[in-house]
């Protein structure tokens, strides 16, 4: 099989409602590592970074809509600013890659899903997929 490791996904077709930073950008443990231990990307070396964000897709139940995004950055990300009368602050995420694998708890399927930049979303003639037609 030709599809090996991480599979790149696209900001619009995984969240293709746009997403919500619902708690702050902390280290990621590495559980694996004797002592107290931020993880490292196994490929690139960088830190791994975590943000909880809500999928603002209005189908999803409740349980379905917070994920976790683990960022690979050199230095700790920084949550972009809200919106006037939001409580929560929009993002975007650029080289999104999403990982399956059995939860071990479960036996069902999951995913893990990592970035490289956590931005502001773009507005206008930036912008592509559905969310541009909803601006336009």
């Amino acid at each position: 099989m030709a599809l090996q490791g991480p599979i790149p996904i696209s900001f619009e077709l995984l969240f293709p409602h746009g997403c919500y930073v619902v708690g702050e950008v902390t280290a990621a443990k590495d559980f694996d590592a004797k002592r107290d231990a931020q993880a490292k990307d196994k490929v690139t070396g960088l830190p791994v970074w975590q943000v909880p964000v809500m999928d603002a897709d209005p189908s999803l139940k409740a349980a379905q809509k917070t994920v976790t995004v683990k960022i690979l950055s050199e230095v700790q990300p920084v949550v972009p600013p809200s919106l006037p009368g939001v409580p929560m602050a929009p993002a975007e995420f650029e080289g999104l890659e999403v990982k399956p694998y059995v939860h071990q708890a479960t036996g069902r399927l999951a995913y893990s899903i990592s970035a490289r930049v956590m931005r502001a979303p773009r507005t206008g003639a930036g912008k592509s997929g559905s969310a541009a037609k909803d601006a336009a």
